[in-house]
This record gives C-alpha cells, sequence and structure tokens, in this order.
C-alpha cells in the first residue's frame, strides 16, 4: 500500500466537501502526505491526520513521498489510458500537484505537529465522537485484495466510533481492477444493523474508471457498537514499493 499525497482540492472533490462542512471538527484517516490538513488548517478548518508513518521516523516521510511520486509517476505516464483525466488533465499535471501536496504537508508536519497523530486502524487513539466529520481515502475497499472482509467491518466500526455526524469514504473500488468491492453491501447491511445507514453518493472526480462514488455513513443516531470486532491487528507491512532491499522505511506504528 502506499502513502498517498492528495491535495485539499482533490479532497473537496473526492468527499464532496462543502464550507459547512469546512467548519466542522475534521479526522483525516489515514492522512499519509496529504495537504488537506495543512490546507484546511490555514482555512481555519480544525483538522486532524492519523496514520502509522507518523511515529518513528516521520521525519522522513515527505523525502519518501516524493521518491514514491517519482516512480508513479512514470507509470502512469505510460499507461496514460488507464486513467481518467476529467480532473487532473495528464500526467505532468498529476505529479506537479501530488509534489506540491507533500511540501506542504512536509512544512505543515514540521510546523503544527500536534496535528499528526501516529495510529493506525482498527484502533485509533481518539475518544468516541472526537470528530465532527471523518475522512477515509484508498484504503478500505481500495485494498479490498489485500485486506479481508473481517478487517473492513472492524475498521469501519471504529471509524464510526470517533464519529458524531458522518463518515465519508472514497473511492468504493478495487485499485487493482476498477471494480467495486464485493462485500461492499454486506458492510452496509451490517452497519444497518447497528443504527448506522449509508449511501452512495457520486462526486465530480475520478481517477480510476468507474471510481466517482463516495460512501457515506450516517453516525448520528447510531447505536452501541460490538465491544469485540473481527479482523483487529491487521496491518500493512510494506508501503513503500520503490525501496530496495536493506532501505530504512519507518517504523508502523499501531
Amino acid at each position: 500500500m502506499l502513502v498517498s499525497a492528495r491535495s485539499f482540492d482533490e479532497y473537496r472533490a473526492m468527499f464532496a466537501l462543502t464550507d459547512d462542512d469546512l467548519r466542522l471538527r475534521v479526522l483525516d484517516c489515514p492522512g499519509g502526505a496529504a495537504s488537506f490538513v495543512a490546507e484546511a488548517g490555514a482555512r481555519g478548518t480544525d483538522a486532524v491526520a492519523v496514520d502509522p508513518q507518523y511515529g518513528s521516523g516521520r521525519e522522513q516521510l515527505g523525502t519518501l513521498a516524493l521518491r514514491e511520486i517519482e516512480h508513479k509517476h512514470a507509470y502512469v505516464a505510460d499507461n496514460a489510458e488507464r486513467f481518467v483525466w476529467d480532473w487532473f488533465g495528464g500526467p505532468e499535471r498529476y505529479t506537479r500537484l501530488r509534489a506540491a501536496s507533500v511540501r506542504a504537508f512536509t512544512a505543515d508536519l514540521a510546523a503544527r505537529p500536534d496535528r499528526y497523530v501516529a495510529g493506525a486502524l482498527p484502533h485509533l487513539p481518539f475518544a468516541d465522537r472526537s470528530f465532527d466529520l471523518v475522512l477515509s481515502s484508498h484504503l478500505l475497499f481500495s485494498y479490498g485484495a489485500q485486506l479481508s472482509e473481517e478487517f473492513h467491518l472492524s475498521a469501519l466500526l471504529e471509524l464510526v466510533r470517533v464519529a458524531r455526524r458522518e463518515v465519508r469514504l472514497f473511492p468504493v473500488v478495487l485499485h487493482t481492477s476498477d471494480r467495486r468491492y464485493a462485500a461492499l453491501d454486506r458492510l452496509r447491511a451490517a452497519l444497518d444493523a447497528l443504527g448506522v445507514p449509508s449511501r452512495l453518493h457520486r462526486v465530480d472526480y475520478a481517477f480510476q474508471p468507474g471510481g466517482d462514488e463516495a460512501l457515506v455513513l450516517d453516525v448520528a443516531d447510531r447505536g452501541p457498537l460490538p465491544a469485540e470486532r473481527p479482523g483487529a491487528g491487521a496491518h500493512d507491512p510494506v508501503r513503500w514499493r520503490h525501496l530496495g532491499p536493506g532501505e530504512p522505511v519507518a517504523d508502523p506504528v499501531r
């Protein structure tokens, strides 16, 4: 799995964020090297990001993310026909925006380190209902071939636990096939049984073909959540495709 470096504008498009949304307390999970918290914070939003890479070795994150962007650019440029370019315009702009996001993230990480919290699903270091709005992109559903259905349910319940109003997830397709995650309906049914209704919302953003839907969970009137959840303890041991054997990487923090 990769550490993303998406921008504030991408977040606005992916999650259909309104000005009212940006007046709320917002969690980005996992935050990766995205500049959403940096740019939203500069606009007055009370935003926090959580990611396992914010623990030991976090000072490496910007450098590693820029190297990953270079690696990804070659693939995207060589396979441009596999992607939707309506939002980005083309591979060169895609790469420029990603690199700019990393630089904004790196500066904000140094200036406001308290906004970047080490932690990983399915156990987040926050109290119940700590955030009005929780955003989660390109982990759940995207990595459905690598992460079990049990992990997905446990992670969704954890996102619900720390939210007061809504959880929004994007996209709902696998990154390997551009197909909707197969167990999505079962997961939605399980959440509905706990008083967490959901809906699919089409957004004005896509990079994968068919990847233009966000899943929105309404948590305002949820019931009690199960104390024990399946899938706990799962983590991703390797996040950086471009690193060779023996090269250092930040230790994951659970």
